[in-house]
């Protein structure tokens, strides 16, 4: 049997809402309310649990960031909203917008929001953006206060809060980047694009494939910086040795993406990774809030009888 789940959302951009409806209705208990969109102009629409989760109620962590995001947060607002996982990480993007694609001339086209989703608390996921740049509403989503003024209560009655995105219960903050980190990953959310992507290409041309269980050694950080100075992207000497375990950590993901796939470099990517390793510690706690929220919704079963 599972003893426990941990669901990275971390940088999830999100999808369609029917997989977002998918994925919750595998955790939460039959006809459970998952999402529901509501507009000015447009009638409430409800999506409930169809199959269950069979009573497989495994302790369960879920992670997010700010690059969690619309159809994602569907799906841990729903989580949130029936205690049954714990959050971990920082405020979610804040993106609940309902909208129909017009297409314009030039391969364009508008888009015009005709509803707002909602967790099934009530809470609105959309982020506030009246008197925020673009530039800002995108880019700058960190320095988004957490709104308090719309106040929900989840099943076991803990307090949740709508218009600004999925606020953890336990907020982590990953290591920020150093600024010649940031050179090397400034484009990583694009596919191919980036210094170990290149490096990644000129390294199996030359050097034709690698093991599955390949870590770069000096000599190949020894080969990127050569590689790094023919491009024209200045590092300095000290610059990549205080950057060594980053770069060998890129590498090796970008070579066994290449070569063995993204599924085999996901699982580099999970090693030492600080709030996966928290999430572990934290899967007794998840168990606990389901428990006590179970105890809490059974005991307001028994006052109302």
């Amino acid at each position: 049997a599972l003893k426990g789940l941990i669901l990275d959302l971390r940088n999830n951009p999100g999808g369609l809402l029917q997989e977002a409806v998918d994925v919750s209705d595998h955790f939460l208990e039959k006809h459970q309310l998952i999402v529901y969109h509501m507009g000015r102009h447009s009638s409430e629409k409800r999506y409930y649990a169809s199959k269950g989760d069979a009573g497989n109620e495994y302790p369960l962590v879920v992670l997010i960031n700010r690059n969690t995001a619309s159809a994602a947060e569907i799906v841990t607002g729903a989580l949130q909203d029936h205690d049954r996982a714990l959050f971990m990480g920082v405020p979610s993007f804040g993106k609940g917008l309902v909208q129909t694609v017009y297409p314009l001339s030039e391969r364009s086209g508008l888009a015009v929001t005709t509803a707002h989703y909602y967790t099934p608390s009530g809470r609105l996921i959309q982020r506030q953006y009246e008197n925020v740049s673009l530039y800002d509403y995108y880019y700058r989503s960190e320095n988004a206060p957490t709104p308090r003024e719309d106040v929900r209560l989840t099943d076991g009655g803990r307090e949740v809060y709508g218009g600004g995105g999925i606020t953890p219960d336990v907020r982590f903050s990953e290591p920020a980047f150093t600024s010649v980190q940031e050179k090397f990953v400034a484009c990583a959310s694009f596919p191919e694009c980036g210094p170990f992507f290149d490096f990644g290409k000129y390294y199996l041309g030359v050097h034709k494939s690698i093991s599955q269980d390949f870590n770069p050694g000096d000599d190949v950080i020894q080969e990127f910086s050569q590689f790094l100075q023919k491009e024209n992207i200045r590092v300095s000497d000290q610059e990549l040795a205080d950057n060594r375990d980053f770069i060998r950590k890129y590498i090796r993901l970008e070579l066994v993406s290449m070569i063995y796939g993204d599924d085999e470099a996901k699982k580099i990517n999970v090693e030492n990774d600080p709030l996966v390793e928290k999430a572990l510690g934290s899967l007794p706690q998840a168990q606990e809030l389901v428990a006590r929220a179970k105890k809490y919704v059974a005991s307001k079963g028994r006052v109302s009888e």
